[in-house]
């Protein structure tokens, strides 16, 4: 286990990282206290693609019907401010 300053964090953060993700617990702390600590997040974890699991108490529930992306040209006249 790695403890150390918030200062010293600063000016050796590169380092700190390549022993967070060798599996090194890092903690970071502010005047002997500390505050935070620095982990590597897992394999596709953050990569804003994270893909949705259905569940909750709507699972089961809800179903979406085959023609869901056909579009009725009467409504989409209405939508784009055509009369009709």
């Amino acid at each position: 286990m790695v403890i150390t300053s918030i200062q010293d964090a600063e000016a050796t953060l590169p380092d700190l990282i390549k022993l967070a993700l060798a599996g090194e617990e890092i903690i970071l702390g502010d005047k002997g206290s500390p505050l935070v600590r620095l982990t590597p997040l897992k394999q596709n974890e953050f990569n804003g693609k994270k893909k949705r699991q259905p569940g909750g108490s709507w699972k089961g529930k809800v179903e979406i019907a085959n023609d869901f992306d056909n579009e009725d040209d009467e409504i989409v006249k209405m939508f784009e401010g055509g009369n009709s």
